[in-house]
């Protein structure tokens, strides 16, 4: 006899709630219709289904994400970097209190204490015909963030040495929940002949087929929720072993919405709107903002960035402010959807002449102009690198482009040899964006603030009316 056991998943929603009554539809739909089938029939998240640059995760800290998952009756998650990474300790270690789904991940530690009671490294489901099917969790070890918020992250390969041995022992089928990347993926199917289905996020991958490595299927969905996977393994019971494997992503964005999810949306905006309505501060006229030009209040913000980091001197991309803030009373809802990013300030240390480059390469057209996606932005553009500390002199040439002349600190030209402390984005720390930034051997994150709460101080110390 054979047996399908069939697992739907979402991965990397970043709480793009646009899509989500979509997703609730869907996934509802095809679990019901799988159980008036007696079919067994899972759900899955595979992470950073959290992400603060909307309103509503913003408010509630991730728990309105964790309702939305319970409506639609999730059975096992894990845990993705923005739910790691831009939350504070308390705020994580409680953000599945109320979930009635479990969360696996086999490689978080708490370093305070005990790990959350919803921590387990692993659970056992059963099918309807008595297939034992063990589902493990791993997330992205970013340990420069987490041990800055007492948490750790082990490395996943020895985690899946411990793990994998015991889970054969226990279980007949064994998923790894993986918000790891499709390279990490790849290569711990090549690695680990147990496991049956590797299902992916974290990378934003889309694989509409699956890819199968030894006897391993990979999948991911891809982000935002325009897709939902599906994975469908054949248990032979004869057998006793998996003898297909398949994986699928479906295309929903042109599905009706869930009328019962949209009602709950609705709900939790006007909520949000509540929680995020507490002022900020009292302007007498409009702060204008620029992408391309100098403004007063990029430069007060560069030079709060500075002072709070107690660096030497402190760059920002013009960026990050998406709108400009109108006179009159500015809310926490106002700072949060001018600057949404979940992005936290770093210090890093460069040479003089490494920072004279990083400056020079900031200047060209084509990384002001850059609509960057991913690494904590969520803005339009870059734009304009605006300094404090630094003096930069500059020249238009016949090309019309802007050229870096002369750079200096305290009217000195920088040291090409001495050792500076810079103050920036976290954003510039990962990539190509500026390479040299990227490489410093020297980095310090400053976790749990992230920039709207240094542009909030801003604004109380340079702009509240008097």
């Amino acid at each position: 006899m054979e047996e399908k056991l069939f697992f739907y998943y979402t991965n990397d929603l970043h709480s793009n709630f646009d899509q989500w009554s979509r997703v609730a539809g869907y996934l509802k739909e095809a679990k019901d219709m799988k159980k008036a089938e007696n079919q067994s029939c899972w759900l899955f998240d595979i992470g950073d289904h959290v992400d603060r640059v909307h309103p509503i995760a913003e408010a509630f800290m991730g728990k309105a994400n964790v309702q939305l998952m319970n409506d639609v009756g999730y059975d096992v998650v894990t845990l993705g970097n923005n739910e790691g990474i831009t939350l504070d300790h308390d705020d994580l270690y409680h953000l599945y209190d109320e979930a009635k789904f479990d969360v696996v991940c086999a490689n978080l530690q708490n370093v305070k204490g005990d790990n959350p009671p919803w921590f387990q490294p692993s659970v056992s489901i059963n099918s309807v015909e008595g297939v034992r099917v063990g589902v493990l969790g791993l997330t992205a070890p970013f340990n420069a963030f987490y041990e800055l918020l007492d948490w750790h992250i082990s490395p996943p390969f020895e985690v899946l040495d411990e793990y994998i041995s015991e889970l054969t022992k226990h279980t007949d089928v064994i998923i790894l929940l993986s918000h790891l990347g499709i390279t990490e993926d790849q290569e711990i199917a090549r690695r680990y002949d147990d496991i049956d289905a590797i299902i992916g996020g974290h990378t934003h991958h889309l694989m509409r087929t699956g890819e199968m490595i030894n006897d391993t299927i990979i999948t991911a969905a891809g982000k935002h929720c325009a897709f939902v996977g599906e994975v469908i393994l054949t248990w032979d019971h004869n057998q006793k072993k998996v003898v297909n494997k398949e994986a699928y992503t479906t295309d929903i964005t042109h599905r009706a919405k869930d009328l019962h999810t949209e009602e709950k949306l609705n709900d939790l905006v006007v909520q949000a709107d509540k929680v995020l309505q507490e002022k900020v501060v009292t302007l007498n006229e409009t702060i204008e903002i620029s992408w391309f030009k100098d403004t007063p209040i990029m430069k007060k913000l560069s030079a709060t960035l500075k002072e709070w980091t107690k660096a030497d001197c402190a760059m920002l991309n013009a960026g990050v402010l998406l709108d400009r803030f109108e006179a009159g009373d500015v809310s926490l809802k106002d700072v949060h959807r001018i600057c949404p990013h979940p992005i936290n300030p770093c210090v890093v240390v460069l040479k003089g002449d490494e920072l004279i480059e990083v400056i020079r390469a900031s200047f060209k057209k084509e990384f002001m102009e850059l609509q960057l996606k991913g690494f904590g932005f969520r803005g339009e553009v870059l734009g304009r690198m605006i300094y404090a500390g630094v003096e930069i002199e500059t020249e238009i040439r016949e090309d019309g482009q802007e050229y870096v002349k002369n750079v200096s600190m305290n009217g000195q030209p920088l040291n090409p040899d001495y050792s500076y402390h810079v103050a920036t984005a976290d954003t510039f720390t990962f990539g190509r964006l500026l390479p040299e930034v990227a490489k410093s051997e020297t980095k310090k994150y400053f976790l749990p603030e992230f920039l709207r709460d240094l542009l909030a101080q801003t604004l109380k110390e340079e702009y509240e009316s008097r």
